[in-house]
């Protein structure tokens, strides 16, 4: 049986207040309409197609990369009017699910147990019990319990509006009949649309039993309507992610102030203080530290490693046993080798530091290669870029560089070498000896500071 999914994700989102579509503002740092995408991949769909409308290229844009099929719905009618631009494009295939671009977090579980249910019958819903259902389209069931049609809220009568089972939009069904029934279906209701619902009522007129499946929680069949949801559903994520590295063995110093926005693998007795942020993928070994209000982006951590406060670590590696920060930044392709340390407010970038080494406090070092037990300290630069481009600076092992001095690229510093306090480094220095550049300290006998003159009054 072939698989052909349909994401609706036409709607303006007027509620968004926003000049993005809707289907594109994010959740974990990821939008809405790709969190539906990766979804459908994982339940090995043969063919996804999305509906489009409002800010189309951007939408189309922003998932160029992904193996989808696009269509246009060009005039807003409905759901089932929306479906019907699909339909094209589903000719290969046996069977139809209906997804939303703005319903994130519908898990893969829960629709496979809904294609396991349409394997027995023509038509399957996704439905669900709300304590409170207004907005919402209502499951009506006969007297055995079968599902007979759906009613929509500003269609509903009294009896009707007090039923709390609910449809969430979302359905798999069989795609000859889906054509068969749209092409019976109206827009004589109170909105005036086509409405998808509407091929529930004409199943059961054709004598196909309805089988129903429920999510195991309301939020997974959201949908986000204004910017309140969407932190909702942000919480609700976020919690979720929380607890499942914690039953992995990690401990959050408070659940509700961790966001994880990727991917993360741990090792054991791992700690995360509040306010940290994780983005990509992110790998950290065992007994590692990360200190509050930390951004880790794509990087691995060697275990036993401290990783204090108020750090940025962006597509960078540290080796084991090493202590970073507080207040440090490691750019993209800084590889740290173990047992180092970067003080605080220290940049590093391109570069690769040896076993041992120190960097120390209010220093940057860019496309650098530095060995084993380097000593850099405050306030050292390696000038790596000169206007146009940019160069490297190698230091050799046991290099002790002093606070307050300039490498100038493209400079290499002999191993064992000792650079003064001060200095500006130009040319390449030699192994194990001392080398600076100051200007000669001279005092001025007599010299009188100068005195502010005072204005006429």
């Amino acid at each position: 049986m072939k698989l052909g999914v349909v994401i609706l994700a036409a709607g303006q989102g007027s509620r968004m207040r926003s000049n993005r579509p809707k289907v594109l503002h994010e959740l974990a740092g990821k939008s809405l309409l790709a969190h539906v995408v990766d979804t459908t991949e994982a339940i090995h769909s043969e063919l996804t197609t999305v509906v489009y409308g409002h800010g189309g290229e951007q939408v189309k844009a922003a998932l160029s990369q992904r193996q989808l099929a696009w269509c246009e719905q060009k005039e807003q009618l409905g759901t089932g009017h929306a479906v019907m631009q699909a339909i094209p494009s589903l000719a290969d295939v046996d069977s139809v699910l209906v997804l939303y671009g703005d319903v994130p977090l519908i898990a893969a579980e829960t629709l496979n147990k809904l294609l396991k249910a349409a394997e027995e019958t023509a038509l399957a819903l996704l439905t669900v019990k709300l304590d409170n259902p207004t907005g919402y389209g209502r499951i009506i069931r006969d007297t055995a319990g079968r599902v007979s049609k759906i009613v929509e809220q500003k269609d509903a009568n009294a009896s009707e509006l007090a039923v709390n089972e609910v449809n969430t939009g979302i359905l798999a069904v069989n795609r000859a009949a889906l054509e068969r029934w749209l092409d019976r279906t109206n827009n004589h209701n109170a909105q005036e649309e086509y409405y998808l619902t509407d091929i529930i009522e004409l199943a059961v007129s054709d004598g196909v039993d309805v089988a129903t499946v429920s999510p195991a929680s309301e939020e997974e069949v959201m949908g986000v309507n204004d910017r309140v949801q969407l932190a909702h559903l942000e919480r609700h994520y976020q919690r979720a992610q929380a607890d499942a590295i914690m039953r992995a063995g990690v401990t959050l110093a408070d659940p509700s102030r961790f966001d994880l926005r990727g991917t993360l693998s741990t090792g054991r007795d791992v700690v995360i203080d509040i306010n940290v942020v994780i983005e990509g993928d992110v790998e950290l070994g065992d007994c590692v530290t990360i200190g509050p209000n930390s951004l880790l982006k794509n990087s691995k951590i060697g275990a036993n490693t401290e990783i204090l406060a108020n750090c940025v670590i962006d597509e960078a590696e540290v080796g084991a046993s090493s202590v970073i920060g507080p207040f440090a930044r490691l750019r993209p392709e800084s590889r740290l080798a173990e047992k180092t340390k970067v003080g605080n407010f220290v940049e590093i970038k391109k570069s690769d530091i040896g076993v041992g080494s120190k960097v120390n406090h209010l220093s940057y070092v860019g496309d650098a290669t530095v060995g084993s037990n380097v000593n850099i300290g405050a306030g050292v630069i390696t000038c790596n870029y000169d206007g146009a481009n940019k160069s490297r600076t190698i230091i050799g092992d046991d290099v002790f560089v002093g606070s307050d001095s300039q490498l100038i690229a493209p400079v290499e510093i002999g191993a064992g070498s000792t650079i003064g306090a001060g200095s500006t480094i130009t040319r390449n220095t030699p192994a194990s000896k001392l080398s600076l550049s100051r200007a000669k300290q001279l005092t001025i006998d007599g010299w009188q500071r100068p005195v502010k003159k005072s204005k006429d009054k």
